[in-house]
């Protein structure tokens, strides 16, 4: 795999996370109603890669191929309850630790204890995954009864103090007086002849994940009727692929929305973007008036979008761009400034990254990462690539593999239990950017569906892929006695909650 010059200078690494942020939902990414003043500026004075996306639509995995540069298929991440350990595949953080680095988590990791092995020591008010399990009712899958919770999550829509509102409060300040005061005495000390290395800090951010629910003086910035309708959200739009007719059957999502529940949603996620927007603000003007802006590069992303109602679906789990599409903004010394880059980058991306910019070194077995780079890409202006992501969990009634090849993407559906024969989807994001048209049956672009399909088939073979995901899953639901006990016991939380201090 090419690898990127190093950067000309080693600095210190903010990365800043969101959950569950649709980029159609940024006004650096072209929104015109939202209010994101903080991200914009970081774009104004970075890049702003517009095709970037997730490398699985659901939390858990997400974050798994965030923090090891690798797809979830290879380190066995399949779902919620698979969380990262540590043994799966070295991560960044082990990289910077043996080489010297200090690295700092404050916030969301959804990894599976403070105590294992994961090169993240040093975690600061850690959100993992409920009892170190996570969500085994998920791995139910198309056996999963019809589930109500999507719905009632929508139609409960409102103001209020959540967990979450909380939980990113308390992130936020931990972050401010981390950046104040320990992140001064590192410099203080490389001042004065210490051999300090860089350091980074994860500074990770549970909003705009559900529940929708957020102060009343955010909401009031968006009067429902100010806010646009999601694309194709009248019954007549939704596209007929049995694999989405599914899902939306099973999330209880069938039966259309009213346009008012859809706006007063899509208010209160309007209003807890800006939210966010203004925590990430407070944490980077920290970073300001530390006199550290200079040294420091920053990474901000999300680890998956949200669908919003675009397509007649809510939340994640699906391929389009709504849900797999990401925010990925890079600033900081030698980043080219006010420039949007259109590379197709992902999350895997990050590891080399994080590497480059504390002046960090990959090891002899990081070669086989699939990841660049973001700010050797930045520097080097729009390239040709193609980014894969793939999906095995929750309201998936088989595998879903993406690839984003140019300005094409092609979803593949794979079902080794061949319950289900589903046709592929093709779309040019370019001509088509709120895939609106499936082109996969269309004979004059044979020709590109090949060559998409010969894409994917170079990451992985997707029917061996599902077969593993669905061998590992089964032999859960046995462990956890049974698919019938599982039913019974249904889901145990809508979302994971933070932790109690």
């Amino acid at each position: 795999m090419p690898r990127a010059r190093q950067a000309s200078q080693a600095t210190n690494l903010l990365f800043i996370c969101s959950d569950q942020h649709s980029r159609h939902i940024l006004g650096a990414y072209g929104n015109p109603i939202v209010c994101t003043p903080n991200l914009d500026a970081l774009a104004a004075r970075g890049t702003l890669f517009r095709n970037a996306y997730t490398n699985t639509p659901i939390c858990v995995p997400a974050r798994a191929c965030l923090a090891t540069g690798r797809y979830a298929h290879t380190i066995d991440s399949w779902d919620n309850g698979t969380p990262y350990v540590g043994t799966e595949a070295p991560s960044w953080g082990h990289r910077l630790l043996e080489q010297g680095h200090r690295v700092t988590t404050i916030g969301k990791l959804h990894y599976r204890k403070p105590e294992d092995p994961t090169g993240f020591p040093d975690q600061r008010l850690p959100m993992h995954v409920l009892h170190g399990i996570g969500d085994p009712y998920g791995i139910l899958r198309d056996r999963m009864p019809v589930l109500s919770q999507s719905r009632l999550t929508v139609l409960q829509a409102g103001p209020g103090e959540s967990e979450y509102t909380r939980y990113d409060r308390a992130v936020c300040a931990e972050s401010v007086k981390w950046l104040q005061t320990e992140a001064k005495i590192h410099a203080s000390r490389a001042e004065h002849g210490r051999n300090e290395e860089p350091w980074a800090l994860f500074v990770s951010f549970v909003h705009p994940h559900f529940p929708l629910t957020v102060p009343q003086e955010y909401l009031d910035l968006y009067p429902p009727e100010s806010i646009p309708m999601p694309v194709c959200w009248r019954p007549e739009e939704w596209a007929t692929h049995p694999a989405l007719t599914w899902k939306r059957n099973i999330q209880a999502l069938d039966e259309p929305l009213d346009e008012p529940a859809i706006r007063r949603a899509l208010a209160v996620y309007y209003g807890m973007v800006t939210f966010l927007d203004e925590q990430i603000g407070k944490v980077l003007n920290a970073l300001r008036e530390s006199g550290l802006e200079e040294r420091t590069r920053v990474i901000y992303t999300s680890d998956h979008g949200d669908m919003m109602g675009e397509h007649g679906l809510w939340f994640k789990s699906v391929m389009y761009d709504g849900a797999a599409g990401i925010p990925m903004i890079v600033a900081g010394p030698d980043v080219p400034a006010g420039m949007v880059s259109h590379t197709n980058v992902s999350l895997v991306d990050c590891f080399p990254s994080i590497v480059e910019a504390v002046g960090a070194q990959l090891a002899e077995e990081d070669a086989s990462l699939p990841g660049r780079s973001l700010f050797a890409l930045a520097r080097e202006g729009s390239v040709e690539r193609t980014v894969f992501s793939e999906y095995h969990a929750i309201y998936a009634s088989c595998g879903i593999f993406m690839v984003r090849h140019g300005h094409h993407k092609l979803v593949h559906y794979a079902d080794t239990t061949r319950q289900h024969h589903y046709l592929p989807q093709l779309f040019d994001l370019k001509a088509d950017p709120d895939e609106r048209r499936d082109l996969a049956a269309n004979p004059a672009l044979a020709a590109i569906r090949t060559e998409c399909e010969r894409v994917l088939h170079t990451v992985c073979i997707p029917e061996e892929v599902d077969h593993r995901a669905r061998t590992h899953q089964a032999a859960r639901i046995k462990t956890a006695g049974g698919a019938a006990a599982l039913i019974a016991a249904g889901p145990k939380f809508a979302y994971t909650p933070p932790p109690s201090a």
